[in-house]
């Protein structure tokens, strides 16, 4: 029983470190960490100067009260959204989903430019490996030891045969 249980633990290690696994999870802390910075970016940053040039918005604070009954005069107003729901109103916070558009839209500016970075990266790195290729040979082998010299040389530093 204990060994069918070490057995399994061991297999689940060995999953657990392997590359790939742990570079998801790297991916993952990341990312969260990555979503934080551009939450504050959006809310702290970004935000107010929109807000300032549509005319003092707090894009929080826009939403709509749900009336509870069919009567308009009985919709309330709150000067908040967070009194607003404080009060147990049912709102539809539009204000917030455009916070959340800018950030998708941040979010995924970023990620395009990072993946188009990468691009950039492997076509450089296509390229080089292409140029070593087509690039003309610096070396030689000697023709009565077979080791490799420079193509101008006249004695092999080997076997010191004359070429």
């Amino acid at each position: 029983m204990f060994e069918k249980i070490k057995q399994e633990l061991v297999e689940f290690r060995n999953f657990a470190v392997k590359g790939n696994v742990v570079d998801m999870a790297v991916g993952i802390i990341i990312g969260a960490s990555f979503g934080g910075i551009v939450n504050s970016l959006v809310k702290d940053i970004i935000m107010p100067p929109l807000g300032w040039i549509l005319g003092k918005v707090d894009f929080t604070n826009l939403y709509l009260v749900l009336p509870t009954s069919l009567n308009p005069a009985e919709i309330q107003s709150y000067p908040t959204l967070e009194a607003a729901k404080e009060a147990g109103a049912v709102t539809i916070s539009y204000g917030l989903f455009i916070n959340q558009i800018i950030n998708f839209l941040i979010v995924a500016f970023a990620i395009f430019l990072l993946i188009k970075g990468i691009n950039k990266l492997q076509k450089a790195t296509a390229k080089d490996a292409a140029d070593a290729e087509t690039a003309e040979p610096t070396t030689k082998p000697c023709p009565r030891c077979t080791t490799e010299i420079p193509i101008k040389a006249t004695k092999c530093p080997h076997c010191t045969a004359d070429i």
